[in-house]
């Protein structure tokens, strides 16, 4: 019904929702998307029910300011706000945050027009500087706005802008509003094993049903899982409702877009941090019209305000990338399954190798499980064995086993691809003088500076801060005294390069794959059989099909198991399980060696027997007699600020007025681990607390007591997965 009055949550995360007078040429309705005064300025905002959103301060109908406008759009439907309300509320954010992720396109508030973009026309000018020939380089095939083409060639806009006066970039009219083609969810029907044909049905009668019920969908690396939660992606699409798909990483994108094109005769629209602004604003409006039938995005694609959403599917579903460390701290994948809740959806989670919490919801009996035991067709899972670096170390200086060394060989020799895993980035972790023992660390973080020698600097891979590497030493000034310690990729290529020197190999890093152009030409560059040796980190290890890729070498499989992570052992199981089902997906048998120095421990043991069941059971006991989650609850307070005494103070006011809670436990404070990030000084707190208890509720009220400077941040974290 409209109102008089309307009560506005705005896009401003310090401010709670206001009142506002609605004119009669207004019609406003709960979900409205508004734009209202703030002081001189004007911002948008949904109009909430009034008494779901308790306002600090009633004015009286005569003080009120009347709304600016209301947006030709639809209103943000009911289980999206139930769900804003029940994120903010869960991860004690402010509502307002989590509202912006909703209305994460501003340029899509407007009505249908044009915009002017621009891109490079292959005319070199006569005068090229540096930056000029930077900006050419990087900006390739690329087009989008002035300050999109700056930030994705690292130069000013004035650089961009002398390019196009110079006749180098050239202005392109699009059209931002142009329909999506339907998927057609007949245009190419697989043929499905008999494990899959029952999971798919049971997937189908789900979105027949149009009610809420969540899934595990759980099959080995190769069982086919995509092509059967596609069967539930056609059957919403007959039935004329929305599906939106989670992937864990931007690079998965264009890959899984081909599948999905293949199955259904068109790309699904594509949501993610790489879109032009042209591209978010025509995504956004389709998605909320119900015009978009099929979204494939990374974990904030959640949030958009669809209009008929049927069916939810989170892929790589224990992937920890789905946790949004920043911002507000959600985990999409507990988030989806509450907005399937709200929208009356199934929402399926697929993985090969399912989080414990989510086993543990198939155990209380509130998930149902699907499981696709064998891979698909006549493709078999690898063999597994370990290399025992102890019994059979590398020649020093060297961080290939013979074993390993030897395989790659015999790989190569059979014209088939071979993948080295290693989970870190750049050449070296850690640049120290020889001379005097000075270690380069980040200026701005406790870390250290991480050697990259294809792009000659030393970085640091939690604020970006860069440097250039020295000649000399900046402590004794001695020169040429500077030595990489410990591998990362780009120095097992150099050692495979000085091994194999005729093999094609290429790095596969979140620094080398940062599109999904990017990622596309790297798959098409495999399927092409142009790469023989593929060195990569986590990326490598999620969702790919490389048919001809046979042999995977886990370089460092203790990496992950050291630093108190109470995920620690589960984390490396499935990345290492992940990482080495790459192998072996076509016909041709494929091979795992892990080099450890550990190969009795549970989590290597269960690699090579294959019997995740038992490490699974073992990990999720440990932790049920810890009262860890699932079992019990944590939450982190993180305080923060550029003055050291500041945080500590606030930290330590905070811990002393800590409320006495049966079932509940608090820690420290203490420094964090990373005791400085991005130039303010951490500390931290960790609630520890029983399954029950209503923590959320115990820390709003603690922390509503406690008083700190406004230089001084402090966070709560609910769930966290990272404890640095």
């Amino acid at each position: 019904m409209p109102s008089h009055r309307a009560r506005v949550l705005l896009l401003n995360a310090a401010l709670g929702p206001l009142d506002y007078r609605v004119d009669r040429e207004h019609d406003v309705v709960p979900g409205s998307i508004v734009l209202a005064p703030l002081g001189p300025r004007q911002i948008a905002g949904v109009v909430w029910e009034a008494d779901r959103m308790p306002s600090d301060a009633e004015v009286g109908d005569n003080r009120l300011r009347p709304l600016a406008g209301v947006y030709d759009l639809p209103p943000i439907a009911a289980p999206l706000r139930r769900l804003i309300e029940w994120t903010a509320s869960y991860y004690l954010a402010p509502p307002a945050a989590v509202l912006r992720m909703a209305l994460a396109s501003a340029s899509a508030l407007d009505g249908g027009r044009t915009v002017t973009e621009y891109r490079a026309t292959g005319h070199v000018p006569d005068r090229m500087t540096a930056q000029r020939t930077q900006a050419l380089e990087r900006i390739g095939e690329r087009q989008g706005l002035v300050r999109e083409l700056a930030m994705a060639a690292n130069v000013s806009d004035a650089v961009i802008r002398g390019l196009v006066k110079a006749g180098a970039i050239e202005a392109v009219t699009v059209a931002v509003d142009d329909p999506f083609p339907i998927p057609d969810p007949g245009h190419h029907q697989p043929e499905l094993s008999k494990a899959q044909h029952e999971a798919a049905g049971a997937l189908v009668a789900a979105v027949k049903a149009e009610a809420f019920q969540p899934f595990l969908l759980d099959g080995v690396t190769g069982s086919g899982k995509t092509e059967v939660y596609f069967e539930a992606v056609a059957e919403a699409i007959r039935r004329g409702r929305q599906t939106l798909v989670l992937l864990p990483e931007i690079a998965l994108t264009e890959p899984f877009l081909k599948r999905f094109e293949a199955r259904f005769g068109h790309v699904p629209v594509a949501w993610h941090s790489d879109l032009r602004q042209s591209q978010r604003r025509r995504a956004w409006r389709a998605i909320a019209s119900g015009e978009a039938m099929v979204t494939v995005g990374a974990r904030s694609a959640l949030f958009l305000p669809y209009r008929n959403l049927g069916l939810i599917v989170v892929d790589e579903a224990h992937e920890t990338s789905f946790k949004q460390e920043d911002g507000v701290t959600y985990h999409a994948r507990d988030v989806a399954v509450m907005r399937g809740h709200f929208e009356g959806c199934p929402v399926v989670l697929a993985s090969a190798t399912p989080a414990i919490e989510t086993r543990q919801q198939v155990a209380l009996g509130r998930y149902a499980e699907l499981r696709l035991p064998g891979r698909y067709g006549a493709a078999e899972l690898p063999e597994i064995v370990t290399v025992n670096m102890l019994d059979t170390p590398p020649p020093r200086g060297r961080w290939l086993s013979p074993p390993l060394v030897e395989m790659i060989g015999q790989t190569i020799a059979r014209q088939e691809q071979a993948l080295l895993f290693l989970n870190r980035r750049g050449y070296a972790p850690l640049t120290l003088c020889r001379h005097c023992g000075h270690r380069f660390q980040c200026p701005n973080c406790t870390a250290w500076m991480v050697e990259h020698r294809l792009l000659a600097r030393l970085q640091c891979h939690h604020c970006g801060h860069i440097m250039p590497p020295p000649r000399a030493c900046p402590e004794c000034h001695e020169e040429d005294a500077l030595v990489a310690c410990g591998p990362g990729v780009e120095r097992i290529a150099d050692e495979v390069a000085a091994l194999f020197p005729d093999a094609r190999t290429a790095i596969v890093t979140s620094d080398t794959l940062w599109s999904p152009a990017k990622a596309a030409e790297f798959v098409t560059r495999m399927d092409e059989g142009e790469i023989d040796i593929v060195i990569g980190t986590q990326l490598v290890t999620k969702g790919y099909h490389f048919p001809n890729l046979t042999l995977v070498g886990v370089i460092d499989a203790d990496l992950g198991l050291s630093g108190g992570d109470l995920r620690a052992a589960e984390r490396s199981f499935q990345q290492i399980a992940q990482v080495a089902g790459r192998a072996g997906r076509g016909a041709k048998p494929g091979h795992v060696l892990v080099q450890t120095r550990e190969p009795s421990a549970p989590v290597i043991q269960a690699l090579v027997s294959g019997d995740a069941e038992s490490f699974y059971a073992a990990e999720t006991e440990s932790r049920r007699a810890a009262n860890a989650p699932p079992f019990g609850r944590y939450a982190a307070i993180i305080v923060s600020a550029e003055k050291q005494d500041e945080a500590e103070e606030t930290a330590k006011r905070i811990g002393r007025t800590a409320p006495q809670v049966e079932g509940m436990a608090v820690y420290g404070p203490a420094p964090a681990p990373l005791a400085m990030l991005r130039g303010r000084h951490r500390y931290r707190l960790l609630v520890h607390a029983r399954r029950a208890l209503d923590v959320q509720d115990v820390i709003r009220d603690w922390l509503g007591g406690v008083d700190w400077p406004r230089t001084v941040r402090v966070a709560v974290d609910v769930d966290p997965y990272s404890f640095v």
